[in-house]
């Protein structure tokens, strides 16, 4: 059974992003970013790959992609109805229309969507990119957090895991890289 993975960027005071989805305070390191090329290239929508010379990079970690619209439409405000097209990639919304063959909008019950695509025979895994409040659904499903931890401090905005219950679930640190600069990645897997 392939992972679901949550690889998502946060402050040292736990946000996503800022309370209007402003994500443009995280600060980054230029060691930090090239690391993050090499090891997920696979995370990068198509127009940031083009941009960095990654357009044929192979998939390191994941073939499949599932979203929130909130983050999907940003994509979309570029002109990209598949930011992932190197990725199969599913949309979570009861309000999104169908803008690509290539993108599935999925109605109802993401927690199906994610078990069915963990029991696949596939060799890589499934990238979940956010919302917070479907990383909060999800959560019983989400195998490994990938956090990318920013050295600044929000003091408000959305949560990794929005509107979630208190319902604590273990996770153990299994890998730990730090850079110049501040930034660290830190993964979890589930105990």
């Amino acid at each position: 059974m392939r992972r679901l993975t949550y690889l998502v960027a946060v402050s040292i005071d736990g946000y996503i992003a800022g309370p209007s989805d402003e994500v443009d305070f995280f600060p980054s390191s230029d060691a930090y970013a090239a690391w993050m090329l090499e090891e997920y290239p696979d995370v990068l929508p198509s127009l940031g790959r083009t941009q960095v010379g990654l357009t044929d990079a192979p998939n390191r970690h994941f073939d499949t992609v599932v979203m929130g619209r909130r983050t999907y439409e940003p994509g979309l405000a570029l002109g990209m109805a598949s930011p992932y097209p190197h990725l199969r990639q599913y949309v979570v919304s009861s309000t999104q229309e169908e803008l690509s063959a290539d993108v599935t909008i999925v109605r109802d019950d993401p927690l199906a969507l994610v078990r069915g695509l963990k029991a696949e025979d596939a060799p890589l895994d499934v990238y979940l990119a956010g919302g917070s409040r479907l990383a909060a659904t999800v959560l019983p499903e989400i195998d490994r957090i990938v956090v990318k931890r920013y050295p600044v401090v929000a003091g408000a905005g959305i949560s990794a895991f929005g509107g979630a219950p208190f319902a604590p679930v273990s996770f153990d640190l299994t890998d730990l890289t730090t850079f110049p600069g501040g930034n660290a990645v830190l993964v979890y897997d589930r105990i």
